[in-house]
């Protein structure tokens, strides 16, 4: 007791369990993502896919709970260059072809595996917006441009307080070690983005190559969904 005032000892609400959700999983995107969704994104919101491809992030999603707007570059919409107006969305997620060798100008030297088959031909590296195909960013700055210049349109049509959920992975280019996704967050950062959130996915399967002389890097067995929060 000081002064005649006695201190109420806090008394925190709340119950123990072990029922929570995660920041990492060995599981698949459509395992994951519905909890993301439950964390961060209010039910009954307007939730923009612009790399919606085949829907697999919504395989576990009741159709009830958001308004989905599915888009992607084979029904001609960039996720560069949205149909929506200004601060008019809730919610963007964002799967863009994340690992260069399906950016590279030659097809024999194409990359074609999981879930961004379907993007390749659209995204690869070639001229666009006027620009000489020489000025084009290549390789891994290839991959990174395309985040940058999706993340820019996502701010544009993302109300104040939005969320902004990337996919992303890490990636060796020309055998040099590339954090795709501190990259991703550094740049989103000066948009106006903040990182709320990060959730790592761990594949199912035991990742292999078709020949190796000598490993010098960690095979990537693991991606990122990153959550952000428009702040400005």
């Amino acid at each position: 007791m000081m002064d005649g005032i006695i201190k109420q000892k806090r008394i925190q609400g709340g119950e123990a369990t072990t029922d929570l959700i995660l920041s990492a999983y060995q599981a698949n995107n459509a395992d994951v993502f519905p909890k993301i969704l439950s964390l961060h994104v209010p039910i009954g919101s307007t939730v923009a896919d612009v790399t919606y491809g085949k829907g697999v992030f919504w395989r576990n999603v009741s159709e009830e709970h958001y308004k989905v707007l599915p888009t992607d570059i084979q029904t001609g919409i960039d996720c560069r260059n949205l149909p929506y107006e200004d601060g008019s969305i809730d919610c963007v997620v964002l799967d863009p072809p994340y690992m260069e060798g399906l950016l590279r100008e030659k097809v024999e030297h194409r990359g074609a595996l999981g879930s961004h088959v379907a993007f390749r031909q659209a995204y690869q590296a070639k001229s666009h917006n006027g620009h000489p195909e020489s000025a084009q960013p290549k390789w891994h700055a290839a991959v990174l441009d395309l985040y940058v210049q999706a993340g820019r349109e996502a701010y544009r049509i993302l109300r104040k307080d939005g969320v902004l959920i990337v996919k992303c992975q890490d990636e060796v280019s020309a055998n040099k070690q590339w954090l795709t996704h501190v990259e991703i967050i550094n740049e989103y950062a000066y948009m106006g983005f903040y990182t709320k959130d990060l959730f790592v996915v761990m594949r199912t399967n035991k990742p292999g190559v078709s020949r190796i002389k000598r490993q010098k890097h960690a095979r990537k067995n693991h991606s990122y969904f990153l959550v952000f929060v428009k702040i400005r």
